[in-house]
């Protein structure tokens, strides 16, 4: 009889589009058989900001339905993971990753810098808000909940002028056409993980962890999520929190002439200050940039993160009512 992986998900529709590539990839590679399970999370119950219902909200159900042998396989967006490692599980494969950048989806087609002053955008992120207000333009930047969908039809309906969602989510739903414009990192960095998913089994099921890792798992991402997830954690910043970090394996070459594949990583936090008003305002968006060797990525991280600590970014956490 052929083995049946019970594989545990969110319940929202993109969740249950990430979770059936996973398990398109493994009924494919090695026949096994696959089930899907939903697992409502607190998250997915609330309709507060995610700054005000704690980081892990969209994860920890799902980490504990694994733990407790209700699913054999847990299936994540990555960014939603919080820093700590859980000990009752493993951190099976990370798949090659999708598109980490964001995308504007606005009125009339317009770009970024065709939205007037004064426009509304809107995003659940104190990470994009903070990168948007810093770019100048004049923009109001209104919070945000709600599924995929919800947020595009914002837009539509005349609510918004626009929205800024990560193109990852809307590629893996097979939406790409309601983009109006995708934000290079020049521009705006994505959230350390955007665009990759975590794999979790438990941490003594050696069998579904190799499967997973042999079929699914990509080393090139999994290194470059970890340099940028070691920069969020080294900040001490929740997976809501102001910053961006982006890692790209690039080509360069050694001492002695050979082409090597090292990690290149960017990253930028957001610092705040109050007005004469009282008002929670950015004040200056700090930078760095690193590379380092594939195999080193985490310390990568952690030498990025201190150098932004260097620079001033003490304090991370988004103004209140942001989220």
């Amino acid at each position: 009889m052929k083995r049946t992986i019970r594989i545990g998900t969110r319940g929202s529709a993109l969740a249950l589009a990430q979770t059936q590539i996973i398990a398109e990839m493994l009924e494919q590679a090695s026949g096994v058989r696959t089930e899907i399970i939903t697992v409502s999370t607190p998250g997915d119950r609330s309709d507060k900001p995610v700054a005000e219902i704690g980081v892990g909200v969209f994860t920890s159900a799902l980490r504990d339905a694994l733990a407790n042998d209700e699913v054999d396989v847990a299936i994540h967006s990555y960014k939603d993971l919080p820093t700590a490692p859980d000990p009752r599980l493993a951190l099976a494969a990370v798949p090659q990753r999708e598109d980490s950048r964001d995308a504007l989806v606005a009125r009339d087609g317009l770009t970024l810098g065709e939205l007037p002053p004064g426009s509304t955008v809107g995003t659940g992120s104190p990470r994009r808000a903070a990168q948007l207000e810093a770019l100048g333009l004049g923009l109001v930047i209104v919070g945000l909940r709600g599924n995929v969908d919800t947020r595009i039809r914002k837009v539509r309906d005349g609510e918004l002028d626009a929205v800024v969602l990560a193109k990852a989510g809307l590629s893996r739903l097979g939406r790409l056409d309601v983009i109006t414009e995708v934000l290079e990192p020049i521009q705006m960095l994505p959230a350390p993980a955007q665009g990759a998913l975590a794999v979790e089994c438990r941490v003594d099921d050696f069998d579904t962890e190799h499967l997973l890792r042999s079929i699914v798992d990509d080393q090139a991402t999994r290194a470059a999520v970890a340099a940028e997830r070691a920069v969020l954690a080294t900040l001490e910043a929740g997976c809501n929190a102001p910053v961006g970090a982006l890692a790209d394996v690039v080509e360069d070459l050694d001492d002695d002439g050979r082409v090597i594949m090292r990690l290149s990583l960017r990253a930028v936090a957001a610092a705040y200050a109050k007005d004469e008003n009282g008002t929670p305002v950015v004040v200056d968006l700090l930078r760095a940039s690193a590379t380092g060797d594939l195999t080193a990525a985490e310390q990568l991280g952690r030498d990025l993160a201190a150098e932004l600590l260097d620079l001033g970014a003490g304090v991370l956490s988004a103004p209140e009512g942001r989220s």
